[in-house]
C-alpha cells in the first residue's frame, strides 16, 4: 500500500521520465496553485464590488445584488460547457484521452455552476416574484439544460467500455450544448417570459427588471470576468488533475 501511495504521489516512480518532463510537471503544478490564488483574490474583489461598490437598486433593494453572481455563474457554466464541446470534437478526431478529460471536466464544472445559477435565481425570485419557482420559459429551459447534462454524467457511469464511453460521451456533450444556446436566447424569442434581461431590452412581460448604473455595470463586468476567466478554468484544471490521478490509480490496481 505504501508503494502504491508513493507511485500515485510521485508519478515519476511509475515510469521513467526525463528531466524535462519532471520540470514541466513541477511548473504545471506551480502554475495551477498560482492560478488558484489569483482566482481567490478575484472572487474577493468581485464579491466586494457586487455587495459594496455597486449601488442599491431603488425598487428591488439589496436582493438585486444576487444578479451579479446569478448571471456570472451562468456565463461561467456556458464557458465550461463550450470547453466540453471542444474536448468532445477533438477526442472524436484524435482519440486522445486528454481531450476526453477536458470534456468531462467541462461538463462537471458547468453542471456545478448551473446549479448555482438555479439556486441564486430561486433566492432572487422568492421576494420579487413571490415564489421560489415558476414554469417560465427561461426557467424551464434552464432546468432542461441542467437535466440534460446530468444525463451526460449518468451515461458515462452506465458504460463500462472506456473507448465506447468516451465516444458516446463526446457525441452527447456536443449535442447537449444546444440546450445552452436555447436557454440563452429564449428570453429574446419568447415575449411571454417574465424573466428580465440584464443585457439588452427585457421582454414586455418581464418582472423584476432594473436599469444598470455605472457601478452596477462594473460589478457585473468584474464578476463575469472572474467566473468565466478565473473560476471556470481553475476548477476544470483541478478536475483534470483529479481524473489523471484516478486513471493512474486504476492502472496500478490492475497491476496488483
Amino acid at each position: 500500500m505504501v508503494n502504491i501511495a508513493q507511485r500515485l504521489t510521485h508519478p515519476g516512480s511509475t515510469t521513467p521520465q526525463t528531466g524535462v518532463n519532471e520540470i514541466r510537471a513541477n511548473w504545471s503544478a506551480l502554475a495551477l496553485h498560482l492560478l488558484t490564488l489569483i482566482t481567490l483574490v478575484g472572487i474577493a474583489i468581485g464579491t466586494y464590488f457586487g455587495l459594496v461598490v455597486a449601488g442599491t437598486d431603488t425598487l428591488q433593494g439589496n436582493v438585486q445584488r444576487i444578479f451579479y453572481f446569478h448571471v456570472s455563474s451562468f456565463s461561467g457554466g456556458a464557458v465550461a460547457f463550450f470547453a466540453a464541446v471542444i474536448g468532445g470534437m477533438a477526442y472524436l478526431k484524435t482519440r486522445r484521452v486528454g481531450w476526453d478529460r477536458l470534456a468531462l471536466a467541462g461538463v462537471e464544472v458547468g453542471f456545478f455552476l448551473s446549479l448555482i445559477t438555479l439556486i441564486t435565481g430561486m433566492v432572487w425570485a422568492r421576494p420579487i416574484w413571490n415564489t421560489w419557482w415558476t414554469w417560465d420559459p427561461r426557467l424551464t429551459s434552464a432546468a432542461i439544460m441542467v437535466l440534460t447534462y446530468a444525463a451526460y454524467l449518468m451515461l458515462r457511469g452506465a458504460i463500462e467500455n472506456p473507448d465506447k464511453k468516451r465516444m458516446m460521451a463526446s457525441v452527447y456533450g456536443i449535442l447537449a450544448f444546444g440546450t445552452v444556446i436555447f436557454t440563452f436566447i429564449i428570453i429574446r424569442i419568447r415575449p411571454d417570459t417574465i424573466h428580465p434581461a440584464v443585457i439588452g431590452a427585457s421582454p414586455v412581460n418581464a418582472e423584476g427588471g432594473f436599469s444598470m448604473t455605472d457601478t452596477m455595470k462594473s460589478a457585473l463586468g468584474i464578476n463575469s470576468f472572474v467566473w468565466c476567466v478565473l473560476i471556470t478554468p481553475t476548477l476544470m484544471w483541478w478536475r483534470i488533475r483529479l481524473e489523471r490521478l484516478a486513471e493512474r490509480a486504476e492502472r496500478l490496481r490492475f497491476e496488483l
